[in-house]
């Protein structure tokens, strides 16, 4: 086998805390380790998109769009990636074209490179014009495949979607495995068959939710995957991704070799470790494995924040009954993928079936529009009976959703002024949350009131210390030295031992 280097995203600052710690993680707590994040050589980094945007507004009170400036003034080489949901941008419907232009247009002057783009119904027409805009700006498009199970999705399909999204300009092509549905053997086949028809990288986003993502990323990796998405030690495994260091180690010495410094990703691992603890009451009580998630299909960002749901509404005892709702939903409505906006509109309804103990007694407003056609084509059929009930006898549009919509930029323009456009931006994508943002942006949120300090990259170095140790009757003069190694850790050195030989070594804790 030739060399063949295989690349590393790193998603700390993106899906990892969104799926382990409810997306609260605050840029205050980014900024320290950008410096070492940016050394690290990764391919890229996921900082911005998905939950995070809607986070730093609803909860943060934090200026989305200064994050991803704060950052690239401490990172100005390392390629910053983006999820977006395509014609549904950071928001929960449709929107415009000229709102989806005027987005990635303001995404790339505040520093975005890559944009992963995806549409949660696989409808790749819902990617057109976010794909044409990133391009128009000659950044990257990575193209994206909503990976799922279901009785109407299958191999071939995945396939012919690859081959559409290199021909429609993706400059690589991304598996989005949201849920860790992704079986080691299927991975095989499906890289294998995908590689042998397109030319563009490819790029394979795991969770480790059901306990095969890092076997599946040894199988992908022997079929030719080219660029792995993986998640600090510290921010890894249970609902979010495999563990950086361990994939980065695997690969060490081996045809597939990362590159990457081991001793600089394990000091980011216990950065991150030591921010984690301020975020503990944000914690999934998801730990190790649950196989039920291939039935459920719930992806890792859904499950802290359903849990976080049920608990403001006192339901969390329903947390089970929703879960087994959830795949009768969705087979109701023709088996989309799960991955924001359907995940959170078959939870939403589950929730809703559940909670008023009769099924589709309330039916969300979202439903009916996943219903009506609004969000794209279904990749199967409605159930009947709740079909009409939200139909009345029409039929679903079977346009692309977008065609309906008229521009709202200069709406938006005209009715606030003396707004700047990211801020109308906010107001566009969050109409119901943007005022309270406006009014509160700056302040930390009551919630965030008992956390700690900001966590540091390291602690102040220790002063020289000298020990006398024996070990097996020799005799060494131990000095800690005021200074760290490479991987964060104190800086042992032996002057003159009485036995044996000295030298400089970085300390082991374990």
């Amino acid at each position: 086998m030739s060399k063949r280097k295989v690349y590393i995203t790193e998603v700390a600052l993106r899906d990892a805390h969104q799926s382990i710690l409810a997306t609260r993680m605050r840029t205050e707590d980014m900024l320290p380790i950008a410096e070492r994040l940016e050394k690290a050589g990764y391919w890229s980094v996921e900082m911005w998109g998905g939950a995070t945007f809607d986070s730093c507004i609803r909860f943060l009170n934090e200026d989305p769009w200064e994050r991803v400036r704060l950052l690239r003034k401490l990172m100005p080489k390392t390629r910053f990636q983006m999820l977006l949901r395509g014609q549904n941008l950071l928001g929960y419907r449709h929107y415009a074209d000229d709102v989806v232009e005027r987005f990635v247009e303001l995404a790339v002057n505040a520093g975005i490179d890559v944009f992963r783009i995806f549409d949660a119904l696989n409808d790749l027409r819902n990617l057109k014009t976010a794909m044409a805009a990133v391009k128009k700006h000659k950044k990257h498009v990575e193209g994206t495949i909503s990976y799922t199970t279901s009785p109407v999705h299958n191999v071939k399909m995945f396939v012919d979607m690859a081959v559409e999204l290199e021909q429609m300009g993706s400059d690589t092509i991304c598996i989005k495995d949201m849920a860790g549905l992704l079986a080691p053997e299927a991975a095989y086949e499906l890289i294998t068959e995908i590689k042998g028809k397109v030319k563009v990288p490819l790029h394979l986003h795991s969770h480790c939710t059901s306990g095969f993502a890092s076997m599946t990323y040894l199988r992908a990796i022997q079929a030719g995957v080219d660029i792995l998405d993986c998640a600090t030690s510290s921010l890894s495994q249970g609902t979010a991704h495999p563990p950086t260091e361990t994939i980065v180690a695997m690969l060490k010495g081996t045809d597939n070799d990362t590159e990457l410094d081991l001793d600089n990703l394990i000091a980011i691992g216990r950065y991150f470790g030591e921010v984690r603890k301020k975020y503990k009451k944000f914690e999934s009580s998801f730990a190790g494995v649950d196989l039920n998630i291939l039935k459920s299909q719930i992806p890792g960002g859904m499950i802290s924040n359903l849990e976080s749901q049920l608990k403001q509404q006192n339901a969390i005892d329903k947390l089970d009954e929703v879960v087994a709702e959830i795949p009768k939903v969705r087979k109701d409505l023709g088996y989309p993928p799960l991955v924001t906006p359907t995940s959170q509109i078959v939870g939403i309804q589950a929730v809703l079936n559940v909670v008023t103990r009769s099924r589709y007694k309330v039916i969300a407003n979202e439903t009916r529009e996943i219903i009506r056609g609004r969000y794209g084509k279904l990749p199967g059929t409605l159930d009947e009976e709740l079909k009409q009930r939200v139909m009345k006898g029409e039929e679903p549009i079977t346009c692309r959703p977008a065609d309906k919509l008229e521009p709202e930029m200069d709406k938006l323009h005209a009715r606030f002024p003396n707004m700047s456009d990211e801020d109308i931006m906010v107001y566009a994508l969050f109409p119901q949350v943007a005022p309270k943002y406006f009014e509160n942006r700056g302040k930390v949120p009551e919630e965030f009131a008992d956390l700690q300090a900001p966590a540091k990259p390291l602690p102040p170095p220790p002063a020289p210390s000298t020990y006398h140790v024996s070990v097996e009757g020799k005799s060494f003069n131990v000095v800690v030295e005021n200074g760290y190694g490479n991987n964060g850790d104190p800086v042992i050195k032996v002057p003159e031992p009485q036995s044996g030989n000295g030298g400089t070594f970085g300390y082991s804790y374990c």
